[in-house]
């Protein structure tokens, strides 16, 4: 079934109502027509089964035939802080973020980050983009909500933040040992909101992950393998989501 999200304000009563791209894109892309159904999603936490009731002009009025709380979100908060990678490896970064279960994606200026947003429209214009990258991919994926893409901050900026939310975990080249992050990758989990910290292309200076150590943050590796910055991230949420969901699918065996 097909799936849109919506603003709040578009739903009043027992309908909503849609306008824009998303008319076009179900009348002339799915070339779908009154009385087939459609899926929408509030983007916080609630599902509606609908019917295409009518096309008025430039709008498509929907029907609500009954509505549920999503299930698809993780029961843990997860924020990617990544920082800023060359050409358009964001955008891979964001769409994949988004599909392993990402909350929120924080683009970071690190030292070694060879992109300097110094131009504010043009920042703007990137966070435009990288965010409709976002809702596209929450869409294609099922997600109950359309994950944030901040504004780029300092690492410092960022380091703060972090800390200030919960546990930050920043996987290093030079950490050593598995266990630590095992220890990490568990306790992260259990619940609670854990910020991922991902180096550019050169990786973190070493001033940096001091600075990170120092606001609390563990230090952890992630194998013998060095890996771009386009894949940690990703793998980083690919162990945290299997954990996440392993945890609650035998919690919820175990209550059954």
């Amino acid at each position: 079934m097909s799936r849109f999200f919506v603003e709040r304000s578009q739903i009043r009563g027992d309908r909503i109502f849609l306008e824009g791209g998303d008319v076009n894109h179900i009348r002339n892309v799915l070339r779908m027509r009154v009385g087939e159904k459609i899926e929408i999603c509030d983007g916080q936490g609630t599902d509606y089964d609908c019917i295409i009731d009518a096309f008025p002009e430039r709008q498509a009025v929907l029907r609500i035939v009954s509505q549920r709380a999503a299930c698809v979100e993780l029961p843990v908060r997860l924020v990617l802080y990544q920082g800023l990678p060359k050409s358009d490896k964001m955008e891979l970064i964001v769409q994949k973020a988004v599909e392993l279960g990402a909350a929120e994606i924080v683009p970071v200026i690190c030292k070694r980050s060879v992109v300097r947003l110094d131009d504010k429209k043009k920042e703007e214009k990137k966070r435009e983009r990288w965010q409709t990258i976002a809702e596209s991919a929450a869409k294609q994926s099922g997600r109950g909500m359309v994950p944030a893409v901040a504004a780029p901050m300092t690492f410092s900026e960022a380091v703060k933040r972090a800390a200030s939310e919960g546990r930050v975990l920043l996987p290093y080249e030079n950490a050593e040992g598995m266990k630590p992050t095992r220890e990490a990758f568990l306790a992260a989990s259990r619940g609670g909101t854990t910020a991922i910290f991902i180096g550019p292309e050169g990786g973190f200076d070493p001033a940096e992950v001091s600075l990170a150590a120092e606001a609390g943050a563990k230090i952890v590796s992630l194998g013998r393998r060095i890996l771009r910055t386009e894949t940690a991230g990703l793998a980083v949420l690919s162990a945290l989501m299997l954990l996440c969901e392993c945890a609650e699918a035998k919690e919820t065996a175990e209550e059954g």
